[in-house]
């Protein structure tokens, strides 16, 4: 799917006939006749609908009684009274409605689905995708942007919110980008984070509607939807919900693992047991691609570089594979470590909301993480805002990762350039961190800001999934980063979420009397270092190759011989091998968006 928006009026209308719907290609209009919404997807993609002169259209994936769409817009006279509407929609789609002449066009807060604009000749276009308003413009790539691309393991908010094409922005999660008349725009904040006030009772009935809704909305998408089933208690909540949930046939599948000590096949049998109306598939790791695998391959995909690529041949491998068991949909437990984990940010808060509680728990931590109690004591005591934090990143950037016996309650993941970053590119991040120095945060609370500041990576990424999965035939979802399950999990009190007691409660408590209480109770969480090394091992040669002719090098972002010593050097953790991940992401994407075409295909077909 992929679609551009314009305003009702002459200006924007002249620019969407430029870009009009040629085979195959879709067009939505204004109550006026004009073009609203060009664009390409498939029929189960869009509910759309009207009420007079108002139009209104949900892409993605949702479901909404029949009744309800066309009496809430029959009924709003502004764009602002469709927050209700926003705040009640399952799944994960975009919301862009026509009002009185004004449009609102949103994503999701997670950032599964995403609304971008640019201006065209004074008038502003909004569009799913940055490359898709830049192909319109003409624009390149900020190349100025392009050093945040390396650090590691994750670009701090708000660096990350720029896109990577020149003349583009992109709407924040928690708003909407309204276009009037007169080809002007503003940004509307709509949406704030819930306060993790419900105790874990009242907070899991909801979070178990949330899921069942989540999980509703895919279901009734195909005859045959398929999930991965890995053991682990996410996947294996996101089978029993589907399988309760008809009407769809549900195929699981399991990759096996290398490490012998990797006991989540044990788990996933015991729960395809349970599941005795799915069919079940196991694989071979050895009938997977390795990790590390075809890494350069040129993408159709120009947004910016993708987070997962070492694992993106075995993604591909596993598409085809879902494909063939004629699945359309295919359901991922991604999301659940982010809102679900007892996250050491939550006891800064515990520390001055629940003392005795957060003293209980941090003991807990500090026998788990070998915490020493002075630093422990110093790190709770820290009262930095986002931004001041931020701004101290600037000192540690091209410091050596910490260590995780260091106690860490800061507002995010410590993040670093890696060891092969030049200078100029070291000094182009810090000047980023300080420029974000008077950012706030997404949520008031620590712990809060860092579950939704992941859930939203985790959203981002998704979406990059599903784009490349959908080319072959099958939609990725990923059900924990729909906007109504994290409102429901982050609603949880930090006390509750924090417990080391029991794995994941939140999750547990909503999943009782749904999974087997034997497998809620697994002790245990399975890793996948044996896939990293074997992957780097078998292709870090080919990969030094390409230090040869490193596009971050000619950019000045990366010393070749430096990287070409990371890619072959000893790596005593696989946590040394995440900084490898950005820069080969960042080095195959550049290679994608200058040996492919200049710019992708407008909405229309055209280019």
């Amino acid at each position: 799917m992929r679609f551009a928006i314009f305003a009702d009026s002459p200006a924007a209308a002249a620019i969407a006939e430029r870009t009009a719907p040629t085979a195959g290609g879709q067009l939505l209009r204004h109550a006026s006749g004009r073009p609203w919404i060009v664009g390409h997807w498939q029929p189960a993609d869009v509910i759309a609908t009207s009420a007079g002169r108002h139009r209104i259209a949900l892409l993605g994936c949702t479901r909404i009684d029949a009744r309800t769409l066309p009496d809430t817009l029959g009924r709003a006279r502004t764009l602002q009274e469709l927050d209700a509407l926003a705040r009640t929609l399952p799944g994960a789609a975009h919301l862009v409605a026509s009002v009185n002449g004004r449009v609102r066009a949103q994503g999701t807060v997670t950032g599964v689905c995403q609304i971008h604009y640019t201006q065209v000749d004074g008038t502003t276009i909004a569009a799913d995708r940055p490359d898709l308003l830049a192909a319109m413009t003409g624009a390149g790539l900020r190349e100025d942007l392009l050093a945040r691309q390396l650090l590691a393991p994750l670009i701090p908010y708000p660096l990350g919110e720029r896109p990577l094409w020149q003349g583009t922005e992109k709407v924040p999660g928690n708003s909407y980008l309204e276009l009037t008349p007169d080809d002007a725009h503003r940004v509307v904040r709509w949406w704030t984070a819930p306060e993790p006030d419900l105790p874990l009772v009242q907070g899991a009935e909801r979070l178990r509607s949330a899921l069942h809704d989540a999980v509703a909305a895919r279901t009734h998408l195909a005859d045959t939807i398929s999930a991965d089933l890995s053991g682990g208690m996410d996947s294996t909540s996101l089978c029993f919900l589907a399988g309760d949930r008809g009407p769809a046939r549900l195929v699981t599948h399991l990759w096996g693992a290398r490490d012998s000590a990797n006991d989540d096949q044990t788990w996933a049998e015991q729960a395809a047991a349970a599941l005795p109306g799915a069919e079940h598939v196991v694989t071979h790791p050895d009938d997977l691609p390795l990790w590390y695998e075809d890494l350069m391959t040129p993408t159709e995909d120009a947004e910016g570089p993708f987070a997962w690529i070492r694992t993106q041949a075995q993604q591909l491998a596993q598409v085809r594979q879902a494909v063939a068991q004629g699945s359309s949909h295919h359901l991922t437990g991604h999301g659940g470590d982010e809102l679900f984990a007892a996250l050491p940010t939550y006891l800064h808060t515990l520390a001055r909301t629940s003392p005795r509680s957060a003293w209980r728990l941090t003991r807990s931590h500090a026998a788990m993480f070998r915490w020493k109690s002075g630093p422990t004591l110093c790190a709770l005591a820290d009262n930095r805002s986002y931004g001041t934090w931020l701004a101290a990143a600037v000192d540690d950037l091209a410091a050596p990762p910490p260590r995780n016996s260091r106690p860490d309650f800061g507002w995010g993941v410590s993040f670093r350039m890696p060891a092969w970053a030049t200078p100029d590119a070291v000094e182009t991040v810090r000047g980023m961190l300080r420029d974000a120095a008077l950012t706030e945060p997404l949520a008031p609370q620590r712990g809060q800001h860092l579950a939704l500041e992941m859930a939203q990576e985790c959203g981002n990424t998704i979406r990059r999934v599903s784009r490349m999965t959908s080319s072959l035939g099958v939609a990725w979802h990923a059900p924990f980063v729909d906007d109504r399950v994290v409102e429901a999990a982050l609603s949880i009190r930090l006390l509750d979420r924090a417990e080391t007691a029991q794995y994941k409660p939140p999750l547990a408590a909503a999943m009782r009397g749904i999974v087997p209480d034997r497998i809620l109770g697994r002790p245990t969480k399975a890793e996948f270092s044996a896939e990293a090394y074997a992957g780097l091992r078998r292709h870090k040669h080919h990969l030094a190759e390409l230090c040869d002719h490193l596009h971050l090098a000619d950019k000045g972002l990366v010393d070749p011989d430096a990287f070409r010593a990371g890619l072959l050097g000893l790596h005593p953790g696989s946590l040394t091998m995440i900084p490898l991940d950005a820069t080969l992401a960042c080095e195959s994407w550049l290679r994608s968006v200058t040996t492919t075409a200049p710019s992708p295909a407008l909405p229309g077909g055209h280019r």
